[in-house]
Parts: C-alpha cells; structure tokens; sequence
C-alpha cells in the first residue's frame, strides 16, 4: 500500500512535473470548451488547418532567431484571417478554403526552413510537445489566455451557437456573422497555439477535437456537452 502511494505521489515531488500535469489541464479544458463550438460547426478540419499553418511562422521566428510562439501565432492568427474572409463567399464550402490555405501554409513552411542556413531540425519540441520543459512563465501565460478565451466563449456563446446553427437566420437576424467567424477562428487559433508546447502541432487536433466529439456521442444537450467537454479534455491518459 505504501508502495503504491509512493508511486502516485512521487511525480508531484517535482516541480516540473507539477508544471507539466498544470498547464495538461488548463490547456485541455480550454480546447474542450472551443472545440465544442469547432464540433457544432461541423469544422474540425480547421484545428489540423491552423495548426499547421504555424509551422511557417516558426520557421520564419526560427530563422530570425525570434521567439517561435509568438511566429506560430501570428501565423496562425493571419491564416484564420484569410479563411474567415474567404469562407463568405459561398461559392466555396468552408472545408475547401481552409484546404488550400492548410496546404499552401504547410508547403511554404518547408521552403523557409529547406533554405535557412545553419538548420539542424531544431522544431522537434514544436511538432511533438516539451510538456516537462514548461517554465513558470508558460504556466502564467496559459492561464491568463486560457481565461481570457473563456471569458470571450461564455460573452459570445449565443452568438456563435446562433451562427453555428444557422448562418442565414443569423445573418437575417442582424448578427455579424463574419465577425463571429473571425471571432471562432481566432480562438481556435490562440487555443491551439498555447497548447502546442503541451502536445506538439502534431496532436494538438486530438486534445481539440477528441473530446468535445466524445461529449457529444453522450449528449444531445449544448449545455451537458460544453461540461462534459472540457472535463473528458482534463482527463489524465
């Protein structure tokens, strides 16, 4: 029995481990909230999208020795920007466009990096997460955005469930439907950035889109699935 307490309790002995299982949590709890939103509309490709369509504002960060957080953001903030500009024309389905940009992001990313001098594939903690590298200041940043996005998804919740349910009734009802695209898009953007260091670009999908799908296999109900999602998120492996 001793052993067994021991063993649970040792990784909580280190402050890194303690860093680690912190910002899991946080991140997961804020991807569960936004990813049932992503679910609702049916554009869980747009997680993959913006994920990928970091990796050439890191490798621009990365060539300039800037930081590559803050390159993949803007990157990713910019492609959401042109998807949700884009996605209006409805000509176009919604997947289509993010298609192209998730593509053309991702080839443009390899280019950078194929002619940065001096490049020794030195984004393997970007692609696959250094959860046990997290500083105290990653941990403040994280919670201080996570609640940030939060606080944005409970203000615009109505809003985006009106949008996500029905455009054109949303539109005729005078609601800015591109603004609340944007809106999604951006927190999307900024959700999956802050979990990236946590997971990697790689799964980052999966702590997004996994558990909000889960929550909605249990439910019918927005609101058992908006608890429920961020709390399967939060789930330790």
């Amino acid at each position: 029995m001793s052993a067994l307490a021991d063993f649970l309790a040792g990784p909580w002995e280190h402050v890194f481990m303690r860093r680690a299982f912190l910002v899991a949590a946080m991140c997961g709890i804020v991807c569960g909230v936004i990813g049932c939103h992503v679910v609702l509309r049916g554009m869980a490709f747009i997680g993959d999208a913006v994920a990928h369509s970091a990796f050439p504002g890191v490798a621009v960060a990365f060539v300039f020795h800037w930081n590559l957080t803050l390159g993949g953001a803007v990157a990713g903030l910019l492609t959401a920007l042109l998807v949700a500009v884009f996605a209006q024309n409805r000509r176009l389905k919604e997947d289509s466009v993010i298609g192209v940009f998730f593509a053309a992001a991702f080839g443009l990313g390899i280019v950078i990096l194929s002619t940065a001098p001096g490049y020794s594939g030195s984004l393997e903690s970007f692609l696959f997460g250094q959860i046990l590298g997290i500083s105290d200041a990653d941990v403040l940043t994280v919670a201080l955005t996570g609640a940030g996005l939060l606080l944005l998804v409970l203000l615009l919740h109505r809003q985006l469930v009106t949008v996500g349910l029905d455009r054109e009734t949303a539109r005729a009802a005078g609601l800015p439907v591109f603004g609340l695209d944007l809106a999604l898009y951006s927190m999307v953007t900024v959700a999956i950035v802050i979990s990236i260091q946590a997971v990697g670009n790689i799964l980052v999908l999966a702590l997004l889109i996994t558990p909000a799908a889960c929550a909605r296999l249990l439910t019918d109900r927005l609101g058992v699935m908006m608890i429920l999602g961020p709390v399967l998120g939060r789930l330790p492996p």
